[in-house]
């Protein structure tokens, strides 16, 4: 077994979001610009806080990582070209890529940042590994279909200096490496361009030639069937598998997600590895409390996908495209007055005399009682009714800046 601690790679849609996965576990962030990344409907960062965003994680000894992993066409590379001139001022640690040709300019442009192959890039034997050693890539990231087995092979036949990337933990598509066409057909909307309308998260019937018009449920019921609707990848107990098989970096899905999932499931694999390099015995035993604490944010079921061989019709779900959602995000304490007051900016309604939990980067969680409440010009208001709405709370025990707020249930 390889002793190496792998890193916990984790996602982030926004500053806020990496500043908080930065606090909460994460050994490196991965984030996307405006353009060239496969989440183009992710807010994404702007130039000014992509350069504030690496400001950040580098003072703190964390790395950050950037996607420019489209399928690019003709009218895509000048573009490419002229970002990575921008890229190779603000410095990031890593670019994500799958398309040869934009490799070829990110190795021309900025030679000095690392490249890492993409998952888009179907890495799914060692000869694609030692391919791209050979072009001078760092890091290459697995496809989703390969088992347990199959990556521990590629580790064995690679030099031990290029690192294995595996997600571990999120939504999965249905298609190979997320290589979807489906959104393009039906939509116009180009899944290998960022811009997928998870067309695999519809309800679909079938229709019989003769019968125009009448609708027949895949599945007999009468609700259809989401029959492209895969569940969550969580491979939270089987960390030691993971260890065992040389996988250098942990990578968590979800550049789309809350910082109330960031944070979750940051903090959550940050334990489990902790844990399991101290003593498995210790991580064995915490199992169970590691599987209660992921489903405290968004997630459509558990499955370990294709790890452990071929996903079987247990791997789908069939009668709805809902996640499920124990926890409500309320906010992150962005500031901490003077006098104790935690100033947030909200993202659901919540209300004075309200007990609500405070989720802190390190220790336990704590419920806490919400005692008063003020807008921004200090006024005293009962509940903040309005979504990103800047309000100060006096809450019955203390509070520090990244502590993040959640309720149990819907609002």
């Amino acid at each position: 077994m390889r002793e190496r601690k792998p890193e916990l790679l984790i996602p982030a849609s926004s500053l806020e979001v990496l500043k908080c996965a930065v606090n909460y576990g994460a050994d490196a962030v991965y984030i996307g610009g405006d353009m060239y990344g496969l989440r183009a409907k992710a807010k994404n960062f702007s130039k000014e806080d992509m350069a504030e965003g690496i400001r950040y994680a580098h003072e703190r000894g964390k790395k950050v990582y950037v996607t420019a992993n489209i399928t690019a066409h003709n009218y895509d590379l000048n573009g490419i070209r002229e970002y990575f001139k921008e890229l190779k001022e603000i410095g990031p640690d890593a670019l994500i890529i799958s398309d040869p040709g934009v490799f070829d300019i990110a190795k021309e442009v900025c030679p000095e940042i690392d490249v890492h192959i993409s998952t888009q890039a179907n890495n799914v034997n060692y000869g694609d590994y030692l391919f791209w050693k050979r072009q001078g890539a760092t890091r290459v990231v697995t496809a989703r279909e390969l088992s347990m087995k199959e990556i521990k092979e590629i580790r064995e036949h690679i030099p031990d200096d290029l690192e294995i990337e595996t997600f571990v933990h999120g939504a999965m598509c249905i298609s190979y490496s997320g290589r979807c066409l489906l959104s393009n057909y039906f939509t116009g909307r180009d899944a290998n361009l960022g811009a997928c309308t998870h067309p695999c998260r519809w309800k679909y019937y079938i229709t019989e030639e003769n019968r125009p018009g009448e609708y027949l449920p895949v599945f007999e019921n009468d609700r259809g069937t989401y029959i492209f609707n895969s569940k969550d990848l969580c491979m939270i107990d089987h960390i030691p598998d993971i260890v065992d098989a040389g996988i250098d970096s942990l990578k968590i899905e979800g550049r789309m997600k809350t910082a109330l999932y960031v944070a979750n499931v940051a903090k959550t694999y940050r334990q489990a590895i902790d844990d399991f390099f101290e003593d498995i015995l210790l991580y064995t035993d915490n199992i169970p409390k590691y599987k209660e604490q992921i489903a405290k944010c968004t997630y459509r079921q558990f499955t370990t996908g294709f790890f452990y061989g071929k996903p079987s019709e247990e791997a789908q779900i069939y009668d709805s495209n809902t996640y499920v959602t124990e926890y409500v995000y309320l906010g992150l304490v962005n500031e901490v007055t003077p006098d104790g007051l935690a100033v947030i900016e909200q993202r659901n309604k919540f209300s004075v005399g309200d007990t609500i939990e405070l989720m802190k980067p390190k220790g336990d969680d704590e419920e806490v009682k919400v005692l008063a409440m003020y807008d921004e010009e200090g006024n005293e208001i009962e509940s903040c009714p309005h979504p990103q709405q800047k309000i100060l709370l006096k809450l019955d025990k203390e509070v520090s800046v990244m502590d993040l707020l959640r309720v149990k249930g819907s609002r």
